[in-house]
C-alpha cells in the first residue's frame, strides 16, 4: 500500500499570466501558497481475484478490465502515460470539496503520480513532479489550466513562481519571520460559497480573452512584485494586502464571463461591509472559497455576518506531496 498527501493552495496574485498561453509569449509570475488541507491517494496492486483489473473509488466507483475504460480522466490518462500494465486500486479522499478554486484536480495528479512513482521505488524530484502533472493536465488530457497549481502541489510552501517563455519555471520563496507569516495567516478567512464548478469551462473563456484583456494580466502581475515587497518588509502594513487582493478581484471579475455572481458578490460585498480589508474568490470562478483579509479584531463580525458559510483555518503546508505511508510489499503478479 502506498499513501501519498498532497497540499491544495491559496492564489494570491498573478493569476492569469500562468496559462501558457499566456507566458510563451510575455512570461508570467504568480505569488501564494501552499495550505495544510490535502488530498490523499491510496494505492496498491490489486490481487488477480476479481472480474475486473483495475478499482477506482472517488466520488464513485469504477471497476474496469482496461485503463482506457477508466472514466476519470486523470486516472485513465495518468495510468497509460505511466504505461501502468498490471491490476491497481486507486482511492481518493480530500480534506475540502473537489472543484472549489483551490487547485484540487492538479494535487490529485500530482499525488497519484507521486504514489505511482513510490509503488516503482523511485523518487523524484518536486519540479518532475510539477513537470509531469503540468505535461499530463495541459498536452495530454487537453484541459485549459494553468501552470500554478501543480507547483504548489508538489513544492508546497509560501512562494513567488515564475514562468518563462521556454516553457521553465523556478520557484522562489517568500523569506518572512514565523512572526510575521502568522500575522498574514492569521488576518486571512477562507469562506465556502456551497458551490463547485468545473474550472476548465470558466478558464477557456478567460484563455480566449487574454489578448484583450493584456492591461489586466499585467496589472495582476505586477502585484507579485509589491505584494512581496509588503509581506518581506515588517515595516509595512498587512492591510495593504488585503488593498492589493481587492484590486486584483476587480480586475479579475473582468476577464470573462461567469467569474462572478450575484451570490458570490453578495457575500464578498457582506465580508466589506463587515470590516474586510478586500479578498477575492479563489480559482477560475463561479464557485469555491472566498479569501477575505481583515485585521483578527473584525473577524468575529465577519464570520457573524457570513455565518450560514463554513469557515476553513488556514496554515502554510511547507512539504508539499510526500508519500506518507510505504509499503509496497503487495502481491506482485508480474
Amino acid at each position: 500500500m502506498i499513501i501519498s498527501r498532497t497540499p491544495f493552495r491559496v492564489s494570491l496574485f498573478g493569476g492569469g499570466s500562468d496559462y501558457p498561453r499566456w507566458y510563451r509569449e510575455h512570461g508570467g509570475a504568480v505569488l501564494g501558497f501552499a495550505i495544510n488541507k490535502y488530498c490523499y491517494i491510496s494505492l496498491r496492486r490489486l490481487p488477480p481475484f476479481f472480474p475486473h483489473k483495475h478499482r477506482v473509488v472517488y466520488s464513485i466507483v469504477e471497476t474496469v478490465a482496461d485503463t482506457a475504460d477508466i472514466q476519470h480522466p486523470a486516472v485513465r490518462n495518468v495510468l497509460q502515460e505511466m504505461h501502468v500494465d498490471f491490476g491497481v486500486e486507486i482511492h481518493h479522499d480530500g480534506d475540502l470539496p473537489a472543484r472549489s478554486g483551490l487547485g484540487s484536480s492538479s494535487s490529485f495528479t500530482v499525488g497519484l503520480l507521486n504514489a505511482l512513482y513510490a509503488l516503482d521505488n523511485r523518487m523524484v524530484t518536486k519540479h518532475h513532479l510539477a513537470e509531469q502533472a503540468i505535461h499530463i493536465e495541459q498536452e495530454v488530457i487537453a484541459e485549459s489550466v494553468g501552470s500554478q497549481d501543480q507547483i504548489w502541489a508538489s513544492y508546497g510552501g509560501m512562494n513567488r513562481i515564475e514562468f518563462q517563455p521556454d516553457n521553465t519555471f523556478n520557484v522562489q520563496p517568500i523569506i518572512m519571520s514565523p512572526e510575521r507569516r502568522q500575522a498574514l495567516l492569521g488576518s486571512f478567512l477562507l469562506f465556502f460559497t456551497g458551490h463547485s464548478r468545473i474550472a476548465s469551462d470558466i478558464a477557456s473563456r478567460k484563455i480566449m480573452n487574454l489578448s484583450q484583456k493584456q492591461a489586466h494580466i499585467r496589472r495582476m502581475m505586477k502585484m507579485v512584485g509589491e505584494s512581496e515587497a509588503i509581506l518581506t518588509d515588517d515595516r509595512n502594513e498587512l492591510s495593504d494586502i488585503g488593498t492589493l487582493l481587492d484590486e486584483a478581484w476587480c480586475l479579475k471579475r473582468e476577464l470573462a464571463d461567469g467569474i462572478t455572481n450575484s451570490e458570490i458578490d453578495d457575500i464578498y460585498e457582506t465580508a466589506c461591509a463587515a470590516g474586510a480589508n478586500g479578498g477575492k474568490l479563489l480559482g477560475a470562478g463561479g464557485g469555491g472559497f472566498v479569501l477575505v483579509q481583515a485585521p483578527p479584531e473584525r473577524h468575529a463580525k465577519i464570520r457573524d455576518a457570513l455565518r450560514k458559510l463554513i469557515c476553513v483555518e488556514l496554515d502554510v503546508d511547507m512539504t508539499g506531496s510526500k508519500v506518507v505511508v510505504y509499503e509496497p510489499d503487495g502481491l506482485d503478479t508480474r
